[in-house]
């Protein structure tokens, strides 16, 4: 997969390269990052963050995942990807984050809309789901914005700080993305 480009933003495919730009984003966003996703407090140092992203290029490899850096002015910003493919039923589902300071700017709504094109058209997908924490309105309005319709709401699915978290479970599927793009 090559890189996609969209106007300022650059989704570079995952390299343990982007290690040390990625750490440094979640180092100083790590009060921000850490209100909804469990894994950032397991991210101490740049090594942790090699490992992380040697992972994410052999699942690349294996076409179990489609990930990204975010980068904007030669500055990864955060990580954005089609995760949990199964291709034999044609399904993933996106993942992402953004440093702070780069919120607020449409990045992970365009973002998305390049990686939904991507996981249509490219990968052959069918189905690709955004999972969102109930209080987490900043990724359920990226969700809504994008036209993926609300499934549910699935009850304590994930445990970040100490407590488990209910999840709004979006889909979108091939269909209605061609509807909506025709």
């Amino acid at each position: 997969m090559k890189n996609i480009i969209i106007e300022n933003i650059t989704l570079e495919q995952s390299h343990k390269s982007q290690a040390s730009q990625l750490f440094a984003a979640i180092d100083k966003n790590r009060e921000h990052l850490s209100a909804f996703l469990p894994w950032v407090e397991k991210m101490q140092h740049v090594s942790d963050m090699e490992e992380y992203l040697r992972n994410a290029e052999a699942l690349c490899e294996d076409l179990k995942e489609s990930s990204f850096a975010l980068i904007i002015n030669n500055t990864a910003v955060g990580r954005i990807g089609l995760h949990h493919l199964n291709m034999q039923n044609k399904s993933g589902a996106i993942g992402y984050w953004l440093s702070k300071e780069a919120e607020g700017k449409g990045i992970i709504q365009r973002s998305c809309k390049a990686l939904i094109r991507h996981g249509f058209e490219d990968l052959g997908l069918q189905r690709i789901e955004i999972k969102a924490a109930v209080a987490n309105l900043k990724s359920r309005a990226v969700a809504e914005r994008l036209n993926f319709v609300m499934e549910g709401t699935l009850r304590q699915a994930e445990f970040v700080n100490g407590q488990f978290l209910d999840l709004v479970l979006y889909s979108l599927t091939k269909d209605e993305w061609l509807a909506m793009n025709s």
